[in-house]
């Protein structure tokens, strides 16, 4: 992977594949680049695309303290090696991030995010105290269990479904990136839709959603897409919190290069 110095001297790896306008690929918790294996080749054609490994993941390197800023920082250092500003596509809390990042200025021309992690009208907040149980349970080394509680406190999958993700093939990566999940909770903050500071963004922005994910990630798309006055809203064929390849391949294709 090619190599790139964040603002504090962080080192972040990222790929660089395909030809045509730049567009950075932005994951949620858990993943490292590896997420975008299935969606870069889709995009290739079209655009050229930067993958990159969020600090405290794969080949990027990570400080001792963390702040949301960081990450912002280095978003901001992979889209100045795209050539000085890029479109944007990021998933889950990484939707969140990016939305940090183009509020604070980042050099983003074309903003996609799926299903950003609001919650909105009736469906309750995780609990407030859990990104200290979450530090708590990594800080005894209880890496499973801490992925386990965040999937179900933050996520609020069934203990039917959690059970199900420990037998899948992932779950090793999981425990292995779980040291990553309270940056993951420190980027969502209070889980608002920050209404008030999206009214001023005039980037064109995408927000999309599958058409089988949960009621709360489709709420809290659509009252994103309707926080931001360049924004619209897109509902995609898929599964829950994940729209099929081919199908966001053209979507985003034709977002970032119109």
């Amino acid at each position: 992977m090619r190599k790139v110095v964040s603002r504090d001297g962080t080192t972040i790896a990222y790929e660089k594949t395909g030809e045509g306008p730049p567009i950075v690929l932005l994951n949620g918790a858990f993943r490292d680049h590896t997420i975008f294996d299935a969606l870069v080749p889709e995009l290739a054609p079209h655009c050229t695309t930067y993958v990159y490994d969020r600090r405290g993941r794969g080949q990027s390197g990570d400080s001792p303290a963390y702040a949301v800023q960081r990450e912002v920082e280095d978003l901001e250092a992979v889209i100045q090696e795209a050539g000085g500003s890029a479109a944007v596509f990021a998933g889950s809390t990484g939707a969140n991030l990016a939305l940090e990042a183009a509020l604070g200025g980042v050099p983003i021309t074309r903003l996609a995010l799926h299903e950003p992690f609001f919650r909105v009208g009736p469906f309750p907040r995780p609990p407030w105290n859990i990104t200290k149980t979450l530090r708590v349970l990594l800080e005894e080394d209880r890496r499973e269990e801490a992925v386990e509680y965040f999937l179900g406190s933050f996520l609020g999958l069934t203990p039917d479904t959690v059970a199900e993700w420990r037998r899948g093939p992932i779950w090793a990566v999981n425990e292995a990136n779980a040291h990553t999940l309270v940056y993951d909770t420190a980027i969502c903050g209070d889980h608002s839709v920050p209404a008030e500071r999206l009214a001023g963004y005039r980037t064109p922005a995408l927000v999309l959603n599958s058409d089988h994910t949960s009621e709360w990630l489709r709420a809290a798309a659509q009252a994103t897409a309707e926080a931001l006055p360049e924004g619209r809203g897109l509902e995609l064929p898929g599964s829950w919190h994940r729209i099929d390849m081919d199908v966001l391949g053209r979507a985003l294709a034709e977002f970032a290069t119109s």
